[in-house]
């Protein structure tokens, strides 16, 4: 039996079940390390923005202009917290 060292490099974009498949950090890899314009999350800022604002869209009936307005703040969120000062 061989101890294999898990070793991550974050590159791009490491996002959902492709953070888990990869070694992201859940499977606590040995050495982790994320180059300044990667980012990390459950999933990418747009696509959690648009999840969030069809949910709310189909129950309250918004337009596009108030979709929008609920989606930027989201987007901002996920860009400000998926980076990798913020993620150590």
């Amino acid at each position: 039996t061989a101890t294999v060292p898990k070793i991550t490099v974050l590159i791009g974009g490491s996002f959902g079940a492709g953070n888990y498949g990869m070694c992201g950090r859940a499977y606590s890899p040995r050495f982790l390390f994320s180059w300044p314009n990667s980012r990390i999350s459950v999933m990418g800022g747009e696509q959690a923005a648009s999840v969030l604002a069809t949910v709310h869209r189909d129950a309250d009936g918004w337009s596009e202009a108030e979709a929008e307005f609920f989606k930027a703040p989201i987007r901002q969120k996920y860009e400000d917290e998926g980076n990798p000062w913020y993620a150590t």
